[in-house]
């Protein structure tokens, strides 16, 4: 099968092509899926940068890619929860980085897997898994309810937007920052959009004069304003500062369960939920996709298509 893969670490894009790979073996309690469309996530191109070495087995060539949407193949022994020509999405982490999905196939724990709504594009689907995982984990792990008002940094990117749409779904109050460009299509998923830079915390005053009573950092280097306008026994979590645990709040890393997929996918089939697309590229165009989720302004979602 097609699939892009690289055979060494690196900083730029040169190791990445499109080659022949065998098709992927399937364990018992699998699900084989044909890949109709994958999510970029800036996980992606640090992975190739050997950014996650230390906690992470890597077995070269690596086939990248981390989010997936697709049709069901085959199933492997014992698997009864899928069955063939189900429509699903996944986020498809293994214990090793190896067989990612920019492939044709890929094999995932049926555990991972949750059903695609059929209003959901592929598209959409491929990049709803770990952008939405992670900030659903994030708004659970700060303990966001209805009523309390959020900050959150980095609103306008792909986990950020879904961070806004899930903590409106909640009724609480959303903060977001952005630059100006984006502050429409924030207001547009019900936040109070803020300029972020020098006199952040300022700006968010003059919006909450008591504070607010969660933060959730999406984009890391936040820490300073988040405490500056966090309340008294306010919580507060980050996905890219590790700093913050020494100041009361907590790290996430989300973990591939269909479980909290289908929470997602339940609240896009219910209309509440929307995946922005920036953009669709072909497997031979991924590193085109990385250099623009390098570049960190991008709106929405880069996804892949085999």
């Amino acid at each position: 099968m097609r699939a892009v893969t690289y055979s060494a670490y690196g900083t730029d894009n040169s190791g990445l092509e499109v080659t022949e790979v065998d098709r992927p073996k399937l364990a018992p309690g699998s699900v084989l899926i044909e890949v109709r469309a994958a999510g970029v996530n800036p996980v992606d191109w640090k992975v190739m940068a050997g950014g996650l070495d230390p906690l992470i087995e890597t077995v070269f060539p690596v086939i990248p890619g981390w989010d997936v949407a697709g049709t069901v193949v085959e199933v492997g022994l014992d698997t009864p929860e899928f069955a063939v020509g189900d429509e699903v999405l996944a986020y498809a982490r293994k214990e090793t980085l190896h067989a990612g999905t920019f492939a044709e196939l890929v094999a995932v724990p049926a555990d991972y897997v949750a059903r695609k709504p059929a209003g959901l594009s592929w598209e959409e689907a491929a990049g709803l898994p770990l952008a939405g995982g992670t900030a659903l984990r994030t708004l659970d792990r700060v303990g966001l309810s209805e009523g309390e008002t959020v900050l959150i940094h980095g609103a306008a990117g792909g986990v950020g937007s879904l961070a806004v749409q899930i903590a409106v779904a909640r009724g609480a109050r959303v903060i977001g920052t952005a630059s100006q460009r984006n502050h429409d299509f924030l207001a547009g998923l019900g936040a109070e959009p803020v300029e972020y830079g020098d006199g952040l915390a300022d700006r968010v005053r003059a919006l909450a004069p008591d504070g607010v009573d969660a933060v959730a950092d999406l984009v890391g280097g936040q820490l300073t304003t988040t405490l500056a306008v966090l309340k008294d026994g306010g919580r507060h979590a980050s996905i890219a500062d590790g700093s913050v645990g020494e100041h009361g709040g907590s790290v996430v890393w989300v973990r591939p369960d269909g479980a909290e997929t289908a929470r997602l996918a339940e609240l896009a089939e219910a209309g509440r939920l929307k995946v922005e697309i920036a953009g669709t590229f072909t497997l031979d165009r991924v590193g085109e996709a990385f250099d623009l989720s390098r570049a960190g302004h991008t709106r929405g979602k880069l996804i892949i298509v085999p």
